[in-house]
């Protein structure tokens, strides 16, 4: 028998909606999309450029008009640019961010876990990486080339160690914000080390980590003019520094858009793909559940009310005793004497039945029981009358 069985509840346009956000007085933060207000935008910060430059409030050498930069794009597409086509120059700024990109997310994320879980690897990983991120890349970009040379290894290797800290400790706070109760309530459902880590904490820290690789990929961007300036022939970077030597502003404003471009697209796909790959954020359910205390499959915790306790041998009745504290209790994680009843049994020993309680002289809400030997824990379940299954069947 499984840890949790959801029985078939009433669906209401309430139950089934999830956590939105909560309109707040005075500020008007709401659940409406803002696309429409970032166009809006967008296209706004057009119009000032353009009349800016149209009008003549700046010299048209230092700002050319938008329709210019896009007669130059054309240009630099079907011609090219500094003995490399357009697609050329992406193509390479393209395969350097990738690959420093993955390298980042492939060592920052796991060693960010490390730290938010170990207390020595935070200890040894936490100070460099807080000493050398506020660096900008400019300065330890000779020693790059010194130690690395001119080749594509050291570029990459700037990238990286300017991806992979926001990535690093991105990871070691999504897993310092885990609450301890669902840790708790996970190993009171019996789950083990590699079941909590894969259920309960990564799923937690996905949210944190995806908004660090967000943050990376800008960093990345940023840095990529300084990582072509090491004697590269492609690249959007090095188009931007050798059109900028020339004074050709309008190919600076072409790498410019087309790195805009770029970054926007990787983050809106992080963006977007962020609800479906964080089950760990999504709103819990209620309903007529029944947890089985003897068997312990570790499952996603549901989120059941523990609303009372019962000690048959001391006659004690206890209201308002929370959820985590109850499992914490049963499962040896916290003092009985903090929620005022004995542990007559461990976990196994429970069983599942059913009673019609009453509370103050008026019918309970509360309709499941389960009694593990001398003890019944009541649960919260929306229901007048529901019999779970014995153990014993």
């Amino acid at each position: 028998m499984s840890d949790i069985t959801q029985a078939p509840t009433v669906a209401t346009d309430v139950e089934d909606r999830q956590i939105k956000l909560v309109k707040m007085a005075g500020f008007g933060a709401g659940e409406k999309s803002t696309v429409a207000i970032s166009l809006a935008t967008a296209l706004a910060i057009l119009l000032l450029w353009w009349l800016i430059s149209a009008l003549g409030f700046v010299p048209h050498l230092f700002l050319p008009r938008p329709d210019e930069v896009l007669t130059q794009m054309g240009v630099i597409y079907r011609d090219g640019y500094a003995g490399a086509s357009l697609s050329e120059h992406v193509s390479a700024s393209l395969f350097r961010i990738v690959v420093a990109a993955l390298i980042a997310i492939s060592a920052g994320i796991p060693l960010g876990l490390l730290m938010g879980l170990n207390r020595w690897a935070k200890g040894v990983l936490d100070a460099p990486i807080e000493f050398y991120w506020p660096l900008p890349p400019l300065s330890y970009l000779p020693l790059m080339i010194i130690w690395l040379g001119i080749g594509e290894t050291s570029r990459i290797t700037l990238l990286v160690l300017a991806m992979i800290a926001p990535i690093c400790l991105s990871a070691q706070a999504g897993v310092r914000s885990l609450p301890i109760e669902r840790v708790n309530a996970a190993r009171s459902l019996g789950g083990g080390r590699l079941q909590l880590f894969l259920d309960i904490v990564l799923p937690s820290a996905l949210p944190e980590i995806l908004t660090g690789i967000r943050i990376a990929l800008g960093v990345g961007w940023s840095t990529l003019v300084a990582a072509e300036l090491i004697a590269s022939t492609r690249g959007i970077g090095f188009m931007i520094m050798s059109a900028s030597q020339f004074l050709a502003t309008d190919v600076v404003f072409v790498g410019i858009a087309i790195i805009a471009i770029c970054a926007f697209t990787f983050s809106a796909g992080i963006r977007f793909s962020r609800p479906s790959s964080c089950p760990g954020r999504a709103s819990y359910e209620r309903g007529q559940c029944t947890v089985n205390l003897a068997e312990s499959a570790p499952r996603r915790w549901r989120q059941i009310n523990i609303c009372s306790l019962h000690d048959d041998r001391r006659k004690r009745f206890t209201v308002g005793l929370g959820k985590q504290r109850l499992h914490q209790t049963v499962d040896g994680l916290a003092p009985a004497s903090r929620v005022g009843a004995r542990i007559f049994g461990r976990r196994r020993s429970a069983t599942i039945s059913h009673a019609n309680l009453r509370n103050r002289g008026k019918p309970a809400k509360l309709a499941v029981v389960a009694v593990m030997r001398k003890m019944i824990i009541t649960l919260n379940a929306r229901m007048r009358e529901y019999r779970a299954p014995s153990l014993d069947a």
